[in-house]
């Protein structure tokens, strides 16, 4: 049984070091495009899983196309014969998403670990964990990438080292998606694109006022004053 734990540090630990070896650009202003942002966030709203998860998930496994499901990318009108299957018919793509999320393994809306690696880790685990099994980076996360070079299952159970995956994956998604739209954040704290100045840290709050530093417009202040006035002394 593959180590999640392990599995959340590995893929986190990749992050940091990841470079993109292809264009994600034109395929992340489609993900956070108005429109299908806010199909998205619908989902979110009654999943509790973030937008942008779903819509990485959506790409990889339909390209975004709003009439298959998202579980596995079978036409949204019939129902599924790829896992999982039996799924469906759906009136809406949204209604075929929520179950996916709800109701399928690996139960994403009941995730609550949304940093980089719990959220990479949660896509890996939709595609399958066959990949971490032999210890290397998976082609539905890390394609385009320099952590991932080649291998892939073309088939159930059927893994061929030498097959690259065309597929752009899931990590480059997300950081070409993330320099596009800064709310893309992992569990509250925003990733600073490279090249760009961190803001500035806030001003420390103003001392507690005191007898020798009271506080301005104070009856105090006003005998402060008047002292200093009298004696010459600042």
């Amino acid at each position: 049984m593959t180590d999640l734990v392990a599995l959340t540090a590995a893929n986190a630990t990749r992050w940091t070091k990841a470079k993109l070896t292809r264009n994600f650009s034109g395929t992340a202003k489609r993900l956070v495009a108005p429109t299908a942002k806010g199909r998205y966030q619908t989902v979110s709203a009654r999943t509790g899983v973030p937008w942008f998860f779903i819509a990485v998930a959506h790409e990889r496994e339909a390209s975004q196309n709003w009439n298959t499901q998202l579980g596995q990318g079978d036409p949204l009108g019939s129902v599924s014969v790829h896992v999982p299957k039996g799924k469906g018919p759906f009136k809406a793509w949204e209604d075929g998403a929520f179950d996916a999320l709800v109701s399928c393994a690996p139960f994403a809306a009941r995730n609550r670990d949304w940093s980089i690696g719990g959220t990479l880790t949660m896509l890996e685990q939709y595609n399958g964990l066959g990949y971490a099994a032999r210890g290397k980076p998976s082609p539905y996360i890390w394609s385009g990438t320099d952590q991932y070079v080649s291998g892939k299952y073309v088939r159930d159970g059927v893994f061929d080292p030498s097959v690259v995956d065309q597929q752009l994956g899931c990590a480059g998604l997300l950081a070409a998606m993330m320099q596009l739209d800064p709310t893309i954040t992992f569990t509250g704290a925003k990733i600073t694109p490279a090249g760009t100045a961190p803001s500035p840290a806030p001003k420390p709050p103003p001392g507690t006022p005191s007898i020798h530093a009271p506080a301005k417009g104070s009856l105090g202040a006003f005998f402060v004053d008047l002292f200093r006035s009298l004696f010459g002394r600042t």
